[in-house]
Formats: C-alpha cells, sequence, structure tokens
C-alpha cells in the first residue's frame, strides 16, 4: 500500500460525522450523540544492504481509529443539555483499585500494631 494513498484514508476516516452520531427525534425531544475519536498512523521504507552485500528492501505502514462514547445532547424547549455517557467498568474498576489499596493499608496498621504488643 502507497503512503499517500494510506492518508487519504485516514482523512475519510476522522469525519464530523464519526464524533457527532445523527440525530434522533421523538416528539419535541432530539437527541445527538457524541463520540471521542481517535486516531493515528505511520508508515515507513528503507532500503540497503546487508552483511552480504545484497540489495535489501523493505516497505510498511499503518493506520489505527478508536471511537468511545462520550454522551448525548438533548435539546428540548430551546434548551441544550449535555449528558455524558457512564462508563460502568472504570467505575468498576476504580472501586477495585481503592479497595485492594485500603486493604493494604490496613493490613499494615495491624501488623504494626501486633508488634508493639
Amino acid at each position: 500500500m502507497d503512503i499517500m494513498e494510506l492518508v487519504e484514508q485516514s482523512k475519510d476516516a476522522a469525519t464530523v460525522k464519526r464524533v457527532f452520531g445523527e440525530p434522533i427525534q421523538h416528539g419535541d425531544v432530539v437527541v445527538i450523540p457524541v463520540a471521542r475519536v481517535a486516531q493515528g498512523g505511520g508508515g515507513g521504507q528503507g532500503q540497503g544492504k546487508d552483511a552480504k552485500g545484497e540489495e535489501g528492501g523493505g516497505s510498511g505502514g499503518g493506520f489505527g481509529f478508536s471511537a468511545t462514547p462520550a454522551g448525548v445532547y438533548v435539546l428540548k424547549n430551546g434548551d441544550a443539555l449535555w449528558r455524558p455517557a457512564v462508563d460502568v467498568n472504570r467505575i468498576v474498576i476504580g472501586g477495585q483499585i481503592v479497595a485492594v489499596v485500603l486493604l493494604l493499608t490496613l493490613r499494615a496498621i495491624f501488623k504494626k500494631w501486633r508488634r508493639r504488643r
């Protein structure tokens, strides 16, 4: 794949429609979904001679794209409200980390308390 072709494909992937979804209307309420979009790409090329003196070659390219829900805009009665998306997995992992730190701290306190007795 040519590097310029990769650049063109990356431009097509980063459009406004990836960030803001199609508006959804129900009665007098309009909901517009929003996503966090991240992308990256890279490429390389190389030529030279190897240890045996033979002609070398190479090329490469890659592209990554990620989209995660951020929330929605709710349009109602002329007001725009932001409703963030809740990532339950992040909340659970955060709670688990806090619990582990708390248990390790309590363990250290009890060990010191036992040594003093």
